[in-house]
């Protein structure tokens, strides 16, 4: 096991066990790392630094959050909160959302989110500045087999927001319009992220408030 820690590399899926998992996430090289597991693989991701990852982030919890607050839809965000499916999965995405009703059941608490008791976020979101095959590729699997009900990708060089929606017999299927969030269309939220890079936070939100209220 010694071996496999001192040769994990960030951003890239290596073959490990589930126990191995836990010793590398839990090894003080990794304490600022972002830990996923699914299917016997291991990914470390070290913390974005770049300024148009944080940028993207941020803006996009803005929206939702200024969606949720115009519609009275209630919202719980969690960001970078690491859930987990003892033996088996753990992500920790960018952002995470419990939506509506089950707000009122969204977990506490300071360790792991532990999915055998607790319910499996509503809406997650990840931003892809250099891991975007990943994000579209395994860790969607990732989180359809959480039980995520839709999951975003946006996409920091294109200003571009890909989204699924789960399917109750597995897998997922694109979406164009929000299901946790309705009224809520996809290519508004990527309007506004490309409004984003010549405009500041609070210019943006007010432009995306004004459409949300004229579309009802």
């Amino acid at each position: 096991m010694s071996e496999l820690q001192t040769k994990v590399a960030s951003d890239t899926w290596v073959v490990a066990s589930w126990d191995e998992y836990i010793q590398v996430i839990e090894d003080p090289t990794y304490g600022k790392a972002k830990g996923y597991y699914n299917k016997g693989q291991l990914r470390i991701e070290m913390p974005p630094v770049g300024a148009d990852h944080a940028d993207n982030n941020g803006i996009v919890v803005i929206l939702v959050n200024l969606f949720g607050i115009a519609k009275a839809i209630a919202l719980k965000l969690f960001v970078n909160c690491s859930y987990r499916k003892q033996g088996l999965r753990e992500a920790q995405p960018d952002a995470s959302y419990y939506i509506g009703e089950r707000v009122q059941s969204a977990p506490t608490g300071s360790s792991v989110v532990n999915l055998d008791n607790n319910q499996a976020p509503d809406l997650v979101i990840e931003i892809a500045d250099t891991s975007l095959s990943d994000d579209l590729g395994e860790k969607r699997i990732l989180y359809e087999d959480l039980g995520v009900r839709e999951y975003w990708v946006v996409d920091v060089k294109k200003a571009r927001i890909t989204a699924f929606k789960m399917i109750a017999n597995g897998g997922s299927q694109r979406i164009r319009e929000s299901e946790m969030l309705p009224g809520l269309a996809i290519s508004l939220l990527e309007e506004d992220l490309r409004r984003s890079r010549e405009m500041d936070n609070t210019e943006v939100g007010t432009w995306f408030l004004a459409q949300v209220q004229t579309s009802g």
